[in-house]
């Protein structure tokens, strides 16, 4: 059973980051307040963060990539560089001052 997180999120949709462990940077489209995976998905994650701290759709730099990362796993991405990834025009309007400014265009639910 997964507990309701009571960890306030600390990134926002727009706001650049980076894994800590796997370095990659991206843009976060959307954020869970616990993780929504499947417990069969969760399984498979080689790290296993608590589930029960807010989670995000992020689209990754470089490629058509897109992952869902715990908190604890990710930083703020301090390069101030855009995010390459064919999804960002979907969500976002434009690029300002190091953060994408979000559009309407819900990110797909579970």
């Amino acid at each position: 059973m997964i507990q309701i997180a009571t960890t306030v999120p600390r990134f926002a949709p727009g706001d650049l980051v980076v894994h800590q462990r796997y370095r990659y940077r991206g843009v976060v489209v959307a954020v869970d307040e616990h993780c929504r995976a499947d417990s069969s998905w969760y399984l498979k994650n080689r790290t296993q963060p608590d589930q029960s701290q807010p989670w995000y759709h992020v689209l990754v730099h470089g490629g058509g990539q897109t992952t869902y990362a715990a908190q604890s796993s990710l930083a703020t991405d301090s390069s101030g560089e855009p995010i390459d990834h064919p999804l960002v025009e979907e969500f976002f309007t434009e690029f300002v001052g190091s953060k994408y400014r979000r559009n309407d265009r819900p990110w797909p639910g579970w």
